[in-house]
């Protein structure tokens, strides 16, 4: 995957923004490729997390703390990068700011991964369905359709890793659903949030062995040019 984001920058210098950057699972690689990368992320402690992790204090690695609507960016930057972390953003608003930065050449690279088809699907997303705060949840729904179906965003390529094994404890599968947008923990009360978890592991408790679950993983890469109007 990093091979296919390296072989996207065309443009000098070889500078990358990755916006929600996290702990920087893209941006410290991107880092030992490229010129310089600035990683931008809304939570302070995700930016520390992310320093005291490999490759966080590379000297060509900048952390930002901000949201992508508004926190000072530099550029002009040869390819941006969002992993998991544009359905958090207001998208008109952020992707009219990203064109704005961008070289003439660059591509937004929309990273996304997840469980390669899980026998528990079904079942899974009844669960979702009951407790998400999505309206009109849709566990069919594609981020990048959205962006294209919207002007926002005109789709150039696409790659996808082969499925990989992936082991994690039971309650961290479970645990992680609450990093998304419309299963986060602030919007449930603790009793429901509670409920929530104990459905999850439910499902996917026969599939489990001494509280660990195998399961495998892809990770998703499309790629593209901005519509929005620069602002």
């Amino acid at each position: 995957m990093f091979g296919v984001l390296d072989g996207l920058i065309t443009g000098r210098p070889r500078t990358v923004l990755d916006i929600g950057a996290g702990e920087g699972a893209l941006a410290r690689p991107l880092a030992g490729r490229t010129d310089h990368v600035d990683a931008l992320d809304i939570s302070a402690a995700m930016v520390a997390e992310g320093r005291g992790r490999p490759g966080g204090r590379a000297p060509n690695l900048r952390w930002i703390v901000g949201a992508a609507e508004t926190a000072p960016l530099g550029g002009p930057y040869a390819l941006v990068t969002a992993g998991a972390s544009l359905h958090w953003m207001n998208w008109p608003q952020t992707l009219a700011r990203l064109a704005g930065v961008m070289t003439s050449t660059a591509f937004l690279a929309i990273v996304e991964h997840g469980y390669h088809e899980p026998p528990w699907r079904a079942e899974l997303n009844a669960v979702i369905a009951r407790h998400s705060r999505s309206p009109g949840y849709d566990p069919d729904f594609s981020l990048v359709g959205a962006l294209t179906e919207t002007a926002l965003f005109e789709a150039a390529g696409h790659a996808e890793t082969a499925p990989r094994p992936f082991r994690q404890r039971t309650e961290d599968y479970v645990e992680q659903f609450h990093s998304t947008a419309s299963l986060a923990r602030e919007w449930m009360p603790p009793e429901e949030a509670a409920a929530f978890d104990r459905e999850v592991e439910t499902v996917v408790r026969p599939y489990a062995a001494d509280g660990m679950l195998d399961t495998l993983i892809v990770a998703r890469l499309t790629w593209g040019r901005i519509l929005a109007e620069p602002c």
